[in-house]
């Protein structure tokens, strides 16, 4: 969900251009710093951004360099790095990879428009399968919609159809004409998720598992169409529905969220949980190309969309793409990084790689009460994290947050 001054979720997941927002000094260390300085920065950032837990993997020329973690899953019971957690937005990764081999097995083109496949939606003679891939088909988030998030907060635990989330978003007026602005939504990938089923002629899930998680050789990650979380679990907790509850400022409260429903996310057969090394591989398969044929993986991770967008009023996720910031097919490109970013009622992670250093760092963290403003908002603490071992690790490589 986004972040407001309402006290919404700032860290229940996704605004894209969270892993640039959170700045961190860079650090002096070079290429690969021992264990102990790794530990160093990321005792330090857990600690300037009220972090509960973290586990961080690193990788280093094809190789583990660090693997670890630190603080509580719960009270009492120390985080470790094989837990498991949601993904998130990962799994827009994995749908945009499953479309492009689909165009690369000659089933359907990146120009293929909606209207072959969901007709009966608006625009969808307009709408190519490449606006939903890269945030350009102008589609409303249902996120963002104030009715949807109060019923979200009202029952955290509410199982949610695609096709309720597919209605709630057309039924609202397009952000934009199709092409002509970015505005990071989740509905497009709710969207192409329906169409990847029809394109593949087999479920989601079963689509993503044959042709991306298995090939990519991923361990952890699966599909459920239940809140499960498969064990060690990385619990988390929150204080994000402190005003849609009517808790004052200064009244303490948290409360878990580990097992609230993500099926308000995005759709089913993409709502997903993982563990730390798996972040990593994802992200270093999708910059490699692994799955793709050259003008595929291209068209994944090459910044075409500099200079394209814009603010708009109305549009509170549309912005212009930039050398610091853009998105490419389910990827977040920032300078010479692949990146992306994840997040969950208090839970937040970031993955990014940096090809020509063959370095690839991924992490995940829980907040801490102290994260919370008194309205309940919190940042995705990740991105900090990540961050200061980027900036540690490759330092100048990473853009400075705007």
């Amino acid at each position: 969900m986004k972040a407001s001054s309402s006290g919404r979720a700032a860290a229940a997941i996704l605004v894209a251009s969270a892993i640039l927002a959170l700045s961190c000094p860079v650090g002096a260390l070079a290429d690969t710093p021992s264990a102990a300085a790794i530990e160093s920065i990321v005792r330090g950032s857990m600690a300037a951004n009220h972090l509960r837990a973290a586990i961080v993997h690193v990788r280093s020329n094809g190789a583990d360099v660090y693997t670890g973690a630190f603080g509580d899953s719960m009270s009492g019971v120390p985080a470790t790095a094989d837990m498991h957690f949601r993904n998130g937005a990962l799994a827009f990764t994995y749908m945009a990879t499953l479309l492009l081999e689909l165009v690369d097995q000659k089933k359907v083109t990146l120009d293929t428009k909606l209207s072959n496949f969901l007709p009966e939606l608006p625009h969808s003679s307009e709408v190519t399968l490449k606006d939903l891939a890269q945030m350009t088909s102008g589609y409303a988030d249902y996120v963002y919609q104030d009715e949807f998030q109060d019923a979200v907060y009202r029952d955290p635990f509410r199982q949610w159809t695609p096709e309720e989330l597919i209605q709630n978003a057309v039924s609202k007026p397009s952000q934009f004409a199709p092409g002509t602005n970015w505005g990071y939504s989740h509905t497009n990938y709710v969207i192409l998720g329906r169409v990847l089923e029809k394109i593949s002629g087999m479920p989601l899930a079963d689509a993503l598992a044959r042709f991306v998680l298995a090939p990519m050789g991923l361990k952890a990650t699966t599909a459920s169409t239940t809140p499960v979380v498969p064990q060690p679990v990385l619990h988390a907790f929150t204080s994000e529905r402190r005003q849609a509850l009517g808790i004052k400022p200064g009244v303490t409260f948290t409360e878990e969220a580990t097992y609230w429903n993500p099926s308000w996310t995005t759709i089913e057969g993409a709502v997903e949980t993982t563990d730390i090394a798996d972040l990593g591989t994802s992200i270093e398969a999708v910059a490699s190309g692994k799955l793709l044929s050259p003008a595929s993986s291209a068209a994944q991770i090459t910044p075409r969309l500099i200079g394209f967008g814009h603010a708009q009023p109305g549009c509170p996720a549309c912005q212009p793409n930039t050398a610091t910031f853009s998105y490419g097919l389910g990827v977040i490109l920032s300078g010479p990084w692949i990146t992306q970013t994840l997040g969950f009622a208090g839970a937040s992670g970031a993955v990014g790689t940096l090809p020509a250093r063959k370095l690839t760092i991924a992490v995940e963290v829980t907040n801490a009460a102290d994260a919370y403003d008194d309205k309940g908002n919190a940042g995705l603490g990740a991105t900090a994290v990540f961050r200061a071992l980027a900036n540690a690790l490759a330092p100048n490589t990473l853009p400075a947050a705007h």
